[in-house]
């Protein structure tokens, strides 16, 4: 047992979490693991949401966040596992009582599988989607980690059938995310009028995932502007990456025309009518919000060759997997054209001013599955954590 833990009863938690989306979900769980244990020391690779909880990251977050299977994950390969490398050495050197993998499951597992065959205790933070695709990851969960924390009602049940002990904590953001968001007050504080008609554009937090999508979808909101003159459109952006999305609103011809915001992407989904977003947690995030949305994505060939190949459904963005149904437009690759993404957009912003039964039906199964996301996550996580602690 690390001499920490046995000094004051708080344990000393590892953490690793690779992008913005993992850091805010580890902050969230980081105040769970306070509440329980206040002298918890917690430390290893995170970013600013981990750090208002105390964190001491010994990498940043952005380290680890890659985008695809091809060139730029070679290009980054070495330097990625050797980061990986040095942080295994250095918890063996002095182990944590617990590590805790959160997403960034290409990086954690390895690292965990590690970890436990030293001893290490350890905790997986978001199932890897093994129901979307590639479910030959089932075997390196069973032996990388003790336990996994579900944020889908659905994986527990998943993972017993393969002998893995799994809790369902609910997802983070449903409790984060009020029931029903206050447009009005988002829209002041972003200098917009109740009645203009807004696009919030979330183009990912990725450097990669910038490149290959914010410029088809500025050149969407051209087509969208083209249109409906009257359109506003704001862009929450990754501080680090404003420069390179201001270049690409200069290239699409759109600079001026979209008020770029320094993050505050809950504030713009809150004040938009719709969104144009990029596939991942953030769709989430805009169905919490209960906002009609145009999910878009596109990648390097070979990755979106090896991803088609390893799909286990026919949808791609979280809100029609957890409704098991294409309850909002997913345009994806070849399909992302800006032509295309501006007509889904231009549909929802018509049905806003012609046809308020679509959007109030969109509403209402949002709300259905806001609610059943909505659990005390902190706790039960804590919870779960303590057990393995105790095993």
């Amino acid at each position: 047992m690390n001499p920490s833990h046995a000094s004051n009863g708080a344990p000393t938690v590892a953490m690793v979490a690779g992008e913005a989306s993992g850091d805010l979900l580890a902050g969230l769980l980081l105040g769970g693991v306070h509440q329980r244990w206040p002298e918890a020391v917690a430390q290893g690779i995170g970013g600013p949401q981990m750090a208002k909880q105390g964190f001491q990251a010994w990498w940043p977050h952005h380290k680890l966040a890659v985008h695809g299977f091809s060139w730029e994950l070679l290009k980054r390969y070495r330097e990625i596992v050797g980061i990986r490398r040095q942080l295994g050495d250095r918890l063996l050197a002095d182990k944590p009582d617990v590590f805790i993998g959160v997403d960034a499951p290409d990086f954690n597992l390895d690292l965990e599988a590690r970890l436990k065959g030293q001893g290490v205790k350890t905790v997986h933070f978001v199932c890897p989607s093994i129901w979307a695709w590639r479910p030959e990851r089932v075997e390196k969960i069973r032996r990388s980690t003790d336990h996994v924390l579900c944020i889908f009602p659905f994986e527990p049940e998943l993972l017993a059938a393969h002998g893995i002990a799994a809790t369902y904590v609910g997802h983070p953001l449903a409790n984060v995310i009020p029931m029903e968001s206050d447009k009005a007050t988002a829209r002041r504080a972003l200098g917009l009028d109740d009645d203009d008609a807004v696009v919030a554009i979330l183009p990912g937090s990725r450097q990669s995932e910038i490149r290959h999508l914010a410029l088809r979808f500025f050149r969407a909101a051209a087509r969208v502007q083209s249109a409906r003159p009257a359109t506003k459109f704001i862009v929450p952006c990754v501080p680090g990456l404003l420069p390179e999305i201001e270049t690409l609103a200069l290239k699409s011809g759109m600079q001026g025309r979209l008020q770029l915001l320094t993050g505050q992407s809950h504030t713009a989904l809150a004040a938009c009518d719709v969104t144009l977003i990029a596939s991942g947690t953030a769709t989430l995030e805009a169905a919490l919000f209960k906002r009609p949305m145009v999910i878009g994505y596109h990648m390097a060939w070979l990755s979106w060759q090896i991803m088609r190949r390893k799909r286990l459904q026919p949808w791609v963005g979280l809100p029609n997997i957890l409704c098991k149904r294409f309850v909002v437009p997913e345009l994806l690759q070849e399909a992302a054209t800006p032509e295309a993404l501006a007509r889904e957009v231009l549909a929802w912003l018509d049905a806003r001013d012609t046809d308020p039964a679509k959007i109030a039906a969109l509403h209402a199964t949002f709300t259905t599955l806001h609610a059943t996301l909505q659990r005390d996550t902190a706790t039960l996580a804590a919870d779960a954590i303590e057990k393995v602690l105790q095993a």
